[in-house]
């Protein structure tokens, strides 16, 4: 993709954010019928606060969307109004600084207290926002893109690919105005990365401060040590230029986009600002650090009785009202043949920007041969051959011009390392009676052993290397997740056991019913928190992460399964936003007659246990892989909605094939679509208006560009 189309590249990094908030605020009103209440208060601590997220601030903001389309503008009247509710219902507009000091322990916030933020440092800001922080005595932060900022006045500012008048935006003198007034301090918005930048060898465009640059000549990645002097080169450049041109002290980055990761922090930090904002909804509580500030993003359509909401948005990142799910395997869209694989790219991404699911569950490693074992990925890594590097594309592309969330499905363990690889040998292996059997059973994934600290270390770095070189959502954890009745028997795993106070062979412990229910037990608690740890690898790069695994079904119908599994309901219930439950009736030997009780079966275990419809996503299956044939859409129909009146709320299933419309658009769009229960929920059948304005020339959603709106 050309840098041409920079400005929709990351234009459309908000679009997503916007739908994902509009559709999570309609689905708050699905049945049972009629609104729900906001959700509590934040608590009176003196030290919890909101930040709202402005931008610019226009006369009639909606006709002006013909010539500059922009959903994070907003009305002069509106933010007028804004301003009038904010005083009524008593919400109090703080300084960064009155936050600097509760966070100290000095003097302790009022109640209701909201920052005011706004981005980009428009013109606006001056003109409109100035005199109405003025009349109502309200601080605020503002954030400037410097470079735009030394732009002669005869010039132009380049935003993405447009070319907009200098007088769009502040001057130096306008800003250090605002600054002497006392209730303005100046943030730096980086000096010149609020734009994109090639972080594949496809060309796509991610934001600057949060990707590792990719050199076309080189072939190369920019590495850590490289990344973190660039961005700190540019954040200390953007500081030095506020302070002498308006006499300001900055100590605050608001990162565009929202963009950002631990190592952006790090620069952010050398640079002299240690405080930094991001675009993520909830409070700020106090074990939310100042490094990470949450903001709400104002739109355009917000009006100000939405504030209500906006002030009282859950953390984003937890699980949603409704979550519906697209499960797809890169294997589909890879092809050897560049055009081939752009055409296959281009028809998924019709395809779900169509069907409007809430999320993607998309394959991040290559499993050619269908084992279930990952023998490529589809990122640059440390370990393994990449297949094509496809993931960091195709999900940025998903993300932002079908609006949807997307995780990454990987493996836990399941990685057939090249034989070279010294950690190839530290597999899972089974004992039975006295003999230990190398190979996996018939059955079972070919898996490492996660008890051997050389293969830990290994599929650390592996994620690692995914967080560092995508942008996504969530992680998905493979079903390969799971150590049976007669494993691990390695030598590292033996030892576990001993550490653990049992006998360092498995023929013993099962020999035992008391020590065969510590070490399930023990097993199934292991796993888990070797998947929080990959989860810790993975939030250094994407700070905000939702989390899923695949759970089998059986651990859920009979107590006894998790012996079988090592996984435990209850337990993956605590640990991961979703459990992903593989509720697939063919796969457990189920009758298309017997299907439905079996379904009822999972979905009232699912009622009955607390937390259990709101953190349980039913995966059902779309393929028989016993016959190869499809399930036809009448049967996933009937299980569909079988599953919605047990009051099942989140679904998917697996896999979606694109290629060939199995299951056809027309099942998925009735089905599965979050637009179709967005309309739903709107009296009279009428439909909210969750689309933001879109760019001139937009044109169809191909794999070439994207398209959006740009925070």
């Amino acid at each position: 993709m050309s840098p041409t189309n920079l400005s929709a590249v990351l234009q459309a990094y908000g679009a997503w954010r916007l739908f994902g908030f509009l559709a999570a605020c309609v689905l708050l009103a699905l049945p049972p019928a009629g609104a729900q209440p906001l959700p509590p208060e934040d608590p009176e601590d003196g030290q919890t606060f909101r930040v709202l997220s402005f931008h610019d601030v226009r006369d009639n903001v909606r006709a002006s969307f013909e010539d500059d389309p922009e959903e994070t503008a907003i009305d002069e009247r509106t933010l007028t109004d804004v301003f009038a509710w904010l005083a009524h219902n008593k919400y109090q507009p703080v300084s960064l600084q009155q936050i600097v000091d509760a966070r100290a322990g000095r003097q302790p916030l009022p109640r209701r207290p909201v920052l005011l933020t706004f981005d980009d440092g428009y013109s606006s800001v001056y003109t409109k926002v100035f005199p109405l922080l003025q009349r109502y005595r309200y601080p605020a932060v503002v954030a400037l893109v410097t470079s735009w900022l030394e732009v002669p006045d005869n010039g132009s500012v380049p935003y993405g690919a447009r070319q907009l008048p200098r007088d769009r935006f502040l001057r130096w003198d306008q800003a250090a105005e605002m600054v002497r007034s006392g209730l303005v301090e100046l943030a730096s918005h980086t000096h010149a990365m609020h734009q994109g930048v090639q972080a594949n060898p496809q060309g796509n465009l991610l934001p600057m401060a949060a990707t590792h640059r990719y050199d076309p000549a080189t072939g190369r990645y920019e590495d850590d040590a490289a990344y973190v002097q660039r961005v700190e080169a540019d954040l200390r450049l953007s500081r030095e230029l506020i302070e002498a041109r308006t006499g300001a002290k900055v100590r605050a980055t608001v990162w565009p986009y929202g963009a950002y990761n631990a190592r952006a922090l790090l620069a952010s930090e050398q640079a002299g600002m240690p405080i930094a904002m991001r675009l993520t909804d909830g409070p700020n509580s106090p074990d939310v650090p100042l490094s990470e500030i949450r903001r709400a993003l104002v739109v355009y359509n917000h009006q100000a009785s939405d504030y209500a909401g906006l002030l009282r948005s859950r953390v984003e990142g937890r699980a949603q009202q409704v979550n519906r799910v697209m499960h797809v395997d890169l294997d589909y869209v890879y092809d050897p043949d560049p055009v081939q694989q752009e055409k296959n790219l281009s028809v998924l991404i019709e395809r779900v920007a169509t069907v409007a699911p809430s999320s993607v569950f998309l394959q991040a490693y290559a499993d050619p041969d269908g084992d279930g074992v990952a023998d490529a990925l589809y990122f640059p890594n440390r370990h393994l051959p990449v297949r094509s590097d496809l993931f960091g594309r195709v999900a940025w592309q998903l993300k932002t011009r079908a609006g949807v969330n997307v995780y990454a499905w990987m493996p836990v363990m399941a990685f057939q390392l090249p034989e070279k690889n010294p950690v190839a040998t530290k597999i899972v292996v089974a004992q039975r009676d006295n003999s230990v059997v190398a190979a996996p059973a018939p059955g079972r994934y070919h898996r490492l052993s996660p008890f051997d600290a050389g293969a830990r270390a290994l599929i650390g770095e592996i994620y690692d290397d995914l967080g560092r070189h995508a942008v996504f959502n969530g992680v998905l954890f493979h079903d390969d997740a799971t150590l049976s009745d007669d494993e691990d028997a390695s030598p590292a795993a033996l030892a576990a056991y001993e550490r653990w106070g049992l006998p360092g062979d498995v023929a013993a412990i099962r020999r035992d019913p008391v020590l065969m229910a510590r070490w399930t037990s023990a097993k199934t608690q292991y796993l888990i928190e070797f998947t929080q740890q990959l989860v810790t690898r993975l939030r250094a790069w994407q700070p905000v992460l939702m989390t899923a695994r695949n759970v089998y079904a059986g651990p859920l119908l009979d107590p006894t399964a998790e012996q079988w599994f090592a996984q435990n309901y209850e337990a993956s219930l605590a640990a991961y936003d979703y459990v992903a439950l593989m509720a697939m009736p063919r796969m457990e030997g189920q009758k298309e007659s017997t299907a439905g009780a079996w379904l009822s079966r999972l979905a009232r275990r699912a009622a009955t246990t607390p937390h259990g419809l709101n953190g349980t996503l039913f995966e059902l299956q779309a393929i028989d892989w016993r016959t190869g044939k499809p399930v036809s859409d009448a049967e996933l129909t009937q299980q569909w909605r079988l599953l919605q009146r047990q009051g099942v709320r989140h679904i998917g299933y697996y896999p979606d094939d694109f290629l060939k419309d199995q299951p056809t658009l027309k099942t998925l769009q009735r089905s599965l679509s979050v637009r179709s229960l967005l309309k739903r929920s709107v009296p009279n059948g009428s439909s909210p208006q969750i689309v933001p304005p879109q760019p001139a020339g937009q044109g169809t959603l191909t794999a070439g560009g994207e398209a959006g709106a740009q925070p």
